[in-house]
């Protein structure tokens, strides 16, 4: 069974489901409204209290005081998509990389980058896995399944960009 909640946070409502593990949660998602991502379905359970860790962590990154996250989480993906998340979770807190960095990490080729940034778009954990660190090989924000004026709010507050 699927159970999720919404929080307030800078970046606006966010929605996590996930699956419950004991007194907590396996989270399976984390979305933004207005972005792409998970919609509640009729047949998931609302329950705030599974998420209890999940919420105090996402505070402390909202309030500077978290560089890593340490939740369980599970995404199904197909075999390329599970190796560049595995590559994006290995992206510390403050820095970037590109769509091509990624690429060269998991062996692929350069002619892989679209399938690349695919797999990134297809990331259904924003935030706490942090494709919102990856940027164009110009150094350019593109591409965040939450937006852009998130993406770039998400690098201000982890040091990356300053304020505008």
């Amino acid at each position: 069974m699927t159970v999720y909640t919404t929080i307030d946070s800078p970046l606006g409502e966010l929605l996590l489901a996930g699956k419950r593990a004991g007194d907590g949660v396996v989270l399976t998602a984390l979305s933004m409204s207005g972005g792409k991502g998970a919609v509640i379905r009729p047949d998931w359970v609302q329950d705030r209290a599974a998420f209890a860790n999940v919420i105090d962590q996402l505070a402390g990154y909202f309030a500077g005081e978290r560089t890593e996250f340490e939740l369980e989480m599970s995404s199904s993906g197909s075999e390329f998509q599970d190796q560049v998340w595995q590559a994006l979770d290995a992206v510390p807190y403050g820095t970037t990389v590109t769509y091509g960095e990624i690429a060269a990490r998991i062996g692929a080729p350069r002619a892989a980058i679209r399938a690349v940034g695919a797999a990134i778009g297809a990331n259904p954990l924003l935030i706490v896995r942090p494709c919102h660190r990856v940027i164009g090989a110009n150094g350019s924000l593109t591409g965040y399944a939450g937006g852009l004026p998130r993406k770039q709010q998400l690098l201000v507050l982890e040091r990356v960009l300053l304020a505008a």
